[in-house]
């Protein structure tokens, strides 16, 4: 069976032999490679429904060979509202890179279609299908999920988001029906149609609302409401990225209960749900981390994604120590040491625990439970921090373990410090990590210490330098920078470094002779390819296309990476290459780059202005 795209079509039902809608005449071919096969929500004509959405056989083309089930998202009626939700969808999923969100395949994926003879113009969006089983009906089938199945599903969610969230967008319409339960599973976020892009515009027209007006000056913003789902702010159209956390938390209490929630009573006095008793399986912990994320007041709540990914990282370890703290054995422990002396109290339980939690750490060690051992031996070292093994070599061992936790791995190299706080490279170590984790105060404060200890270290200089770089603080990067340089005259990064900077301030001529020096002293490939990208971008500003072309495509051969497809679109463009450029374009919006770069998201900004304007 072919369905007919024509909404206002009177049977949309055909044979799958049929070219044409034996009822309206509107071609089932669409764009001459996409048939609609079943649709997955009710075909209505109600006015205020504005989207239908299909499963469709996507037939491909011959510059876009694929053949596969996907999903067709259809605007029925034209309108201002629809037009703005269906493009800042396309929008959203072709800049948010995460293997579980839907993939769009570049502009070929969003585009119009005409039916009942041209007069009904209808804008489509194409993405892949995601295979699995929505939660709604998972929870429907399954009642409830336990702890350890909270914890590890949370922390899939919330990763999700950390990227939507860094790639400047909210979701806004967060529930169990819009999680997906994959063959593998893993757990994927969908419907990304009322996705809101996090503009100076719109901080702007909330910043000037006042109250919970709705009403910005002559503007209105777009109020998204799931019933149970939705926090007041974004009922009343100001939602923020804390929204979609209410949303998780109050995912997670259908979860974690499997009642729906108008069996669930509210506190008249605080508002809350009572919840809990309907979920003895989960530690307190767990449930405070849940209620803190649906607080009413979004400042209450988790203000970040890292904020809950850490809060989920010393999960277990507080979980060990509340299901510790509730044995039977230990509080009879407890009774009989209170009646000893505070100071025989202080001596004797906190190593005789510490030892204990050791001793199955090691054991959960030699049985290749690793998360089990990690947990023992963070619980040991928090009771008891001065007993014998905690010294640094020990901490840098545990720092080094291969599936530990970044939060986790910080608080490990600070204790290395504190027992050997004369090492620049302990301090270098930390440094690095807390740079990863966008932690500057932290970052700038051990560059500094390993500076102190040992001045002549160029590296420092050099992450020095790329940390004021990633603040687009470029005059000081460039300072620590040649600071590098200074000390290592035969290290290529830092000049590589100096280069881009020297492009970005306009000074050409500079750039090209650094990615020269640079390309002499290079021993690895991907400094090698970054070099001839330099000196492709600074030839491609000089407006000699050619050259620019020829160094770009150095890099590529290299090592491909996003920045590269951007710049060689560009030339491709110039010497009007158009196919060229168009499959490099498609590689510079679609790729995931090594490192984001402020002119990578300029390129892609451009680009997509373009296309919309």
């Amino acid at each position: 069976m072919t369905y007919c795209i024509n909404p206002l079509c009177a049977e949309r039902n055909n044979p799958d032999n049929f070219q044409d809608c034996s009822s309206c005449g509107t071609p089932l071919l669409i764009n001459g490679r996409i048939r609609l096969l079943v649709p997955l929500r009710e075909l209505t004509f109600d006015p205020h429904s504005y989207f239908e959405v299909f499963e469709v056989e996507d037939l491909g083309t011959k510059d876009y060979p694929i053949h596969q089930r996907r999903v067709m998202k259809i605007l029925k009626w034209n309108s201002d509202m629809g037009r703005k939700l269906i493009e800042s969808e396309f929008r959203a999923l072709l800049l948010i890179n995460h293997p579980n969100i839907p993939l769009v395949r570049g502009a070929i994926d969003f585009f119009t279609f005409s039916a009942s003879n041209k007069l009904l113009e209808l804008r489509c969006l194409v993405m892949d299908k995601i295979e699995g089983e929505n939660l709604e009906d998972w929870i429907n089938k399954n009642h409830s999920i336990s702890q350890d199945t909270a914890i590890k599903w949370l922390k899939q969610l919330v990763e999700i988001l950390d990227v939507v969230h860094h790639t400047e967008f909210f979701h806004r319409d967060i529930k169990p029906s819009n999680i997906i339960l994959k063959n593998n599973g893993q757990l994927a976020l969908i419907d990304f149609g009322t996705v809101r892009q996090i503009t100076s515009t719109y901080l702007n027209k909330l910043g000037s609302a006042g109250g919970t007006s709705t009403i910005i000056g002559n503007h209105q913003l777009t109020s998204v409401v799931s019933p149970y789902y939705t926090p007041l702010e974004q009922i009343n159209g100001r939602a923020l990225l804390q929204s979609d956390f209410f949303a998780l938390g109050r995912t997670f209490v259908h979860l974690l209960t499997g009642k729906n929630f108008y069996r669930l009573p509210i506190d008249k006095k605080t508002g809350r749900l009572i919840w809990r008793d309907k979920a003895p399986q989960i530690d307190k912990p767990l449930a405070n981390l849940i209620e803190e994320m649906m607080s009413s007041v979004p400042a209450q709540r988790p203000q970040s994604t890292e904020i809950i990914l850490q809060k989920l990282s010393f999960l277990p370890v507080r979980t060990r120590l509340y299901q510790i703290t509730r044995n039977n054995f230990f509080r009879v422990g407890i009774g009989i040491l209170s009646l000893l002396s505070i100071y025989g109290l202080y001596k004797l339980s906190k190593p005789i625990m510490a030892d204990y939690l050791f001793t199955q750490g090691k054991k959960s060690q030699q049985e290749s439970r690793l998360n089990d051992a990690k947990n023992n031996f963070a619980l040991a070292i928090k009771i008891n921090p001065d007993i014998t093994y905690t010294i640094s070599k020990f901490y840098v061992d545990l720092s080094n373990q291969r599936d530990l936790d970044i939060y986790l791995e910080k608080q490990y190299y600070e204790l290395a410090i504190k027992y050997n706080d004369k090492s620049d490279d302990l301090y270098y170590r930390l440094a690095a990590l807390c740079q990863d984790m966008n932690d500057y105060i932290c970052a700038k404060k051990n560059y500094d210490m390993v500076l102190k200890l040992n001045p002549h270290k160029w590296q420092a200089y050099y992450n020095l330098g790329n940390f004021y770089d990633n603040l687009a603080k470029y005059e000081l990067a460039e300072k620590e920078y040649k600071l590098a340089i200074k000390i290592s005259p035969q290290a290529a990064e830092p000049i590589n470094n100096l280069a881009r900077l020297k492009i970005l301030q306009g000074n050409y001529s500079d750039a090209i002779l650094l990615a020269q020096r640079g390309l002499k002293l290079s021993q690895d490939n991907q400094t090698s390819a970054s070099l001839f990208k330099n000196l492709g971008w600074a030839k491609l500003q000089q407006k000699k296309i050619k050259e620019a072309q020829f160094f770009l495509k150095k890099a590529e051969q290299l090592r491909p990476n996003t920045d590269i497809y951007c710049l060689l679109a560009q030339t491709a463009d110039a010497l009007v290459e158009r196919k060229e450029s168009k499959l490099y374009w498609e590689s510079c919006l679609l790729t995931e780059p090594d490192i984001y770069l402020p002119e990578i998201t300029k390129w892609r900004q451009e680009l997509l202005n373009r296309l919309f304007s």
